[in-house]
């Protein structure tokens, strides 16, 4: 079992800027690959980014390469969403996950564990 706690959200202006973090706790981190969704309200569940166990590979939703990153400490058992440049669209719970493979993913579907969300709210 592995539990996820996210946090740093909150209510920022447009072009501002939040990083989200993960803490994991409960199994070996630096085994499960990790990736952030977002859903805001009346919308499907969304990827935002995923990073492989190691940190070496990373991959970002179209709409925010350029604007998040996606990065984790194994040492720290965290992973992190940096996000630059937030507009109103981007208001959503930001969730975090843990798949239990070394291969980033970008299927909700094929994570094993999610944390309870941030919310994460842009004004204009």
């Amino acid at each position: 079992q592995v539990q996820l706690v996210e946090s740093g959200g909150g209510l920022v202006q447009a072009g501002g800027s939040l990083r989200l973090s993960c803490a994991a706790s409960g199994r070996t981190f630096s085994n499960y690959a990790m990736g952030w969704f977002r859903q805001a309200p009346g919308k499907e569940r969304e990827f935002v980014a995923t990073i492989s166990n190691s940190g070496g590979t990373t991959y970002h939703a179209n709409s925010m390469k350029g604007r998040f990153t996606i990065s984790r400490d194994n040492a720290k058992n965290t992973v992190y969403l940096q996000m630059n440049s937030l507009k109103p669209e981007d208001t959503a719970v930001y969730y975090c996950a843990a798949r239990g493979e070394r291969w980033a993913s970008q299927l909700a579907h094929e994570y094993d564990y999610w944390g309870q969300g941030t919310q994460v709210t842009v004004s204009s």
